[in-house]
């Protein structure tokens, strides 16, 4: 990042917040015309430097884009509030926040503007099939890439030197779901639908391998697209080979409704799914039917992290809504941008990038340390079933 540039941008950013003062941006707190006024003025002291965020914000899963957004913006508030100093000069953090709207190519649109906006480093993307072709634009701009929620393995094993991510993957949690399914279900006949994204497939192709090798059968694999919503053909197809299990590779906006109407079709079969399925919103979607429901995170719950209680409390009171999933996973992503900041003593992206490898950083969901593909070394999956709608810590599997 140029320094000229970067002090430019100040510069701007200190007008537009003068202009904005008393416009309340939606989610954000109201300053104030004072406070704002105040914020204005220590950032044209300060050089801003942009931490992207690339997210989806409209459509069917916006809610959880919008979580990824708020842990973000969660960080940048309060390092900014700490006070950050690089190489001598203070530093203002801003956030870039962009919506993907989980397309992968408007991702790779997204991707780009991010470049040209100057960031020292991007949170996101959310989805694997948005993370994984935006991935050659930050690498080819030598820019780290922290993903909080992309599971599907391959987004790490292009060799790329700028794909990190602070989840598990769907090589653990593929398996995870897989044991669940057959040694505490007891499930000999699986049925297996994903929405043909490259996480839902990819989840689906885990989850697969993990059943044939224990023996089990898949007796019924189908496939849909992410923004379906009646399963009725499909879910009659598999009613009909009378499966134990049907394990779901997908969101929630499309979980919850095949949840739902697989139950209004009078099929007992559990149903699992992953991470994409796994929040209260698939309990509203679901209805009483989500009490069938199974479905894992790749990382601890944020009632088994030791910094969750207090992540929480900081999070509903500044956005008055209760976390969804990844938020604590995007938090504290920017706050190891910022690690490796420190460690390179430079705000310049090239830098910031070659100090990643070596991150050691304790943060609100552990113990974060990357190999050397960009992989967490230590992770977790969590099970989850769903008690009055809401969900229910089942198991943790460390992995």
């Amino acid at each position: 990042m140029r320094v000229k540039f970067a002090y430019a941008v100040s510069i701007a950013a200190a007008v537009v917040m003068l202009t904005a003062c008393g416009k309340k941006q939606d989610g954000e707190a109201d300053l104030g015309a004072s406070a704002a006024a105040v914020a204005a003025a220590s950032t044209s002291e300060a050089t801003v430097v942009k931490i992207g965020h690339a997210a989806p914000l409209t459509g069917g899963i916006a809610h959880l884009g919008k979580d990824n957004e708020n842990g973000a913006r969660l960080a940048v508030e309060e390092i900014n509030a700490q006070g950050l100093t690089i190489d001598g000069r203070k530093i203002q953090l801003q956030l870039d926040a962009q919506d993907d709207a989980a397309d992968p190519k408007t991702g790779t649109s997204v991707a780009q503007k991010l470049v040209d906006d100057h960031v020292v480093a991007v949170i996101g993307h959310l989805n694997s099939g948005v993370s994984i072709p935006a991935s050659k634009i930050y690498s080819d701009a030598v820019i780290v890439q922290i993903s909080p929620s992309s599971t599907n393995p391959a987004f790490t094993r292009q060799g790329f030197k700028t794909t990190y991510r602070v989840v598990a993957t769907d090589a653990q949690q593929g398996p995870a779901l897989a044991n669940y399914a057959t040694k505490a279900l007891g499930a000999k006949r699986i049925a297996i639908v994903d929405d043909a994204t490259a996480y839902g497939k990819g989840l689906a192709d885990e989850f697969a391998k993990t059943v044939e090798a224990s023996g089990a059968k898949v007796v019924a694999r189908e496939a849909t697209n992410d923004r379906a919503t009646d399963f009725r053909a499909i879910l009659t197809k598999i009613k009909s080979v009378q499966p134990d299990v049907i394990m779901f590779g997908g969101m929630d906006a499309t979980g919850g409704p095949l949840t739902k109407q697989a139950a209004a079709l009078g099929i007992g079969a559990k149903i699992l799914g992953g991470d994409g399925v796994c929040t209260d919103k698939v309990g509203e979607l679901a209805g009483t039917a989500v009490q069938n429901l199974v479905c894992s995170e790749a990382g601890l719950a944020l009632s088994k992290m030791d910094k969750g209680a207090d992540f929480e409390k900081k999070y509903e009171d500044r956005f008055h809504t209760p976390v969804q999933i990844y938020a604590p996973f995007t938090y504290d992503a920017v706050y190891v941008v910022v690690d490796a900041m420190k460690r390179a003593n430079s705000i310049e992206a090239p830098k910031v990038l070659a100090a990643m490898p070596s991150t050691d950083y304790n943060g609100v969901i552990g113990h974060i340390a990357f190999d050397d593909k960009g992989d967490l070394k230590e992770g977790a999956i969590t099970l989850y079933d769903f008690k009055d709608g809401k969900k229910a810590v089942l198991d943790v599997v460390k992995m």
